[in-house]
C-alpha cells in the first residue's frame, strides 16, 4: 500500500472499473521512494484544485497490475514513476519521472477535459 492521500488501485479490477466510473483521471504508478513521494505530494494538492480530476496511486511491483509497466517497454528510458492520463478510459497522455506541479498542471490543461461552466 503507497501511502498517500490519493485514491489507490490495488488491483486490476480497480483500475478498469476506476477508469470506467471517472471522465477525467490521473494514475501515478511508482513506489514509496525519492522520485515517486514528490509526484504524489503534487497530485495531493493538484486534486482540490482539479475537481473535475479523479487522482489515483498505484505500486509499481503490484505484480497484478504489470500491465501498467509492460505499457512503457518501449521507452527504455522511462523510469518511475509513471504517470497516466486519461478521458472516458482512453490514455491521452503518458509521461514518467519526477514533475513538477507547473508541469503536471500544463498536462493536465492540455490534455484532459475541462467542464463546461454555465451561466
Amino acid at each position: 500500500m503507497l501511502y498517500t492521500n490519493l485514491n489507490h488501485i490495488e488491483t486490476a479490477s480497480q483500475y478498469h472499473e476506476a477508469l470506467q466510473r471517472n471522465a477525467n483521471v490521473m494514475v501515478i504508478c511508482g513506489r514509496m521512494g525519492e522520485y515517486s513521494i514528490p509526484v504524489y505530494r503534487v497530485a495531493e494538492v493538484l486534486q482540490q484544485e482539479y475537481t473535475h480530476v479523479k487522482f489515483f496511486d498505484m505500486e509499481y511491483d503490484n505484480p497484478e497490475l504489470k500491465f501498467v509497466q509492460n505499457l512503457f517497454n518501449d521507452y527504455p528510458e522511462a523510469n518511475i514513476p509513471f504517470l497516466l492520463y486519461f478521458i472516458n478510459s482512453e490514455m491521452v497522455y503518458h509521461s514518467w519521472g519526477i514533475k513538477t506541479k507547473s508541469e503536471i498542471e500544463s498536462i493536465i490543461n492540455q490534455s484532459l477535459v475541462t467542464p463546461m461552466i454555465s451561466g
